[in-house]
């Protein structure tokens, strides 16, 4: 997958297929507008994805705000896609301010030669937000484009709660931070993950027999509802990968901890062995319990142990 990043300088000579969007959790209704320009792909056109950095959301609050996808997790979720272009339009001052006829004619239409594009329901791009789909279908004969506006999806899954509810990057938010997450591994075809390198802990969790591995959530992802989970622990790639199932704590360690750092920290079933170092991958599977502080480290101790017992039973480990 090529990327182009950083910059507004670019051309693509090949004709293309444009999925429009910020794409914050590749969710139900994103992989409905992605499969439209896949498909696309069987008439020679390039897919190519069209998203902003940083999102419009976090240039316009002036700060980063945490996203339910980071831009290296986008990167090789669209790789594995088969997008074959994902472009990461810089989000400034100026560009902000382009008028939204001006971006149809100068980036769609020009520099990425642009034959069919895929746009949801509530797309908005350019000067205040003023571009529309409405805008995009007047300009299609103009530019000589195909263009086809992808209705919301809806969510039918297995919880009662939010049958019929639009399926949305604030629906997402909201239920990661609930802790929901079968509704959220429902919604995004995959577990709610953190990947990161192991690091040193304060190896409590050693000396009280029951080791754990500590990663650190980066600052850019979206932390879920602090607590223990039911867990997977992905260990390596492609043929020495390893799936452990595990139990997770996400927070502040309040009892042995008063520092403000959150870490993601889990207890691995049926391991032996070092992972300082490696990289793995978190997969989140069902909330537990919510984070407590504990009078003294023996009750934390207890507690733990109750915790590995239930996700024995969780996970089916006899």
């Amino acid at each position: 997958m090529r990327i182009i990043s950083g910059t507004e300088y670019f051309q693509i000579e090949e004709r293309t297929a444009v999925a429009l969007g910020k794409f914050d959790g590749i969710h139900l209704g994103h992989r409905a507008l992605l499969n439209r320009i896949l498909e696309q792909k069987k008439q020679g056109l390039l897919a190519v994805v069209f998203t902003f950095e940083p999102a419009p959301a976090a240039f316009f609050a002036g700060k980063s705000l945490p996203e339910l996808t980071t831009r290296e997790e986008k990167r090789v979720l669209f790789e594995e896609m088969g997008i074959d272009v994902l472009i990461e339009f810089p989000m400034n001052a100026k560009t902000a301010a382009t008028p939204p006829e001006e971006f149809i004619r100068q980036y769609l239409a020009g520099q990425m030669h642009m034959a069919f594009l895929a746009a949801g329901e509530d797309l908005s791009f350019g000067d205040k937000g003023k571009g529309n789909c409405e805008l995009l279908a007047s300009f299609s004969h103009v530019y000589d484009y195909r263009m086809e506006i992808i209705e919301k999806v809806k969510y039918h899954g297995k919880d009662p709660a939010y049958h019929g509810v639009e399926v949305s990057s604030t629906l997402l938010r909201s239920l990661v931070e609930q802790g929901k997450m079968e509704v959220v591994a429902e919604l995004l075809l995959d577990d709610y993950s953190f990947y990161g390198e192991v690091v040193h802990g304060k190896q409590l969790g050693r000396t009280l027999g029951m080791p754990t591995v500590n990663i650190c959530p980066k600052t850019d992802k979206l932390l879920p509802a602090f607590g223990v989970y039911y867990s997977k622990v992905i260990v390596g790639t492609g043929e020495d990968t390893k799936c452990y199932k595990a139990i997770t704590n996400i927070g502040y360690k309040p009892t042995v901890d008063d520092t403000k750092t959150p870490v993601v920290e889990s207890y691995l079933y049926n391991f032996q062995g070092d992972l300082y170092g490696k990289h793995i991958r978190v997969q989140l599977l069902s909330y537990r319990r919510p984070e407590m502080k504990f009078e003294s480290v023996d009750a934390l101790k207890a507690q733990m142990q109750q915790d590995i017992q239930s996700g024995l039973a969780y996970h089916g480990i006899g």
